[in-house]
């Protein structure tokens, strides 16, 4: 699998951001209703970034972490389908209880869904044979922006695998 040039430097970039500078809705049922208004835009809470949690960090951090093990061997085109398969799964897996676990306030909640719906439309791609690596891009980036819109004590630190 060859990258274009453009898409690879992006790539790189992205995760090497997400990696230090630290969602679809999940599959079973889950509406705005239940977590606050839509949000079309990430945005800060008045200058600061939106409250965690624990079951929020911890699923996130696995998804980072997963993303971050990963990232070799998509890099190097020698991710195989079925891998792909279950690391979507498993990122599939974290958002899910995240969505049952995690309890913000109304505002802070409305953001989350924006990039959790962004990791999960990635998770969707890498779990399909339509745009695989589209999908793990897709993914590393909402990772970076979470890192920026949400107080995640230590997700600036580098991470050991």
């Amino acid at each position: 699998m060859m990258l274009n040039s453009n898409r690879l430097a992006s790539a790189l970039l992205v995760i090497g951001l997400a990696s230090f500078a630290g969602g679809a809705l999940a599959t079973t049922p889950h509406s705005t209703d239940d977590h606050g208004a839509a949000v079309q835009e990430l945005t800060l809470d008045q200058g600061k970034r939106w409250p965690t949690d624990e079951p929020l960090r911890q699923g996130m951090n696995d998804i980072r972490t997963a993303m971050a093990a990963a990232f070799p061997q998509i890099h190097m085109g020698q991710f195989t389908s079925e891998q792909y398969g279950a690391l979507a799964a498993r990122v599939r897996e974290r958002i899910d209880h995240i969505f049952a676990n995690c309890r913000l306030p109304e505002e802070a909640d409305a953001q989350l869904h924006v990039i959790l719906t962004d990791i999960g439309e990635g998770a969707d791609a890498m779990g399909s044979q339509s745009d695989r690596l589209g999908g793990a891009m897709q993914v590393i980036q909402a990772i970076e922006a979470y890192g920026r819109h949400f107080d995640h004590p230590d997700w600036g630190k580098p991470q050991s695998l």
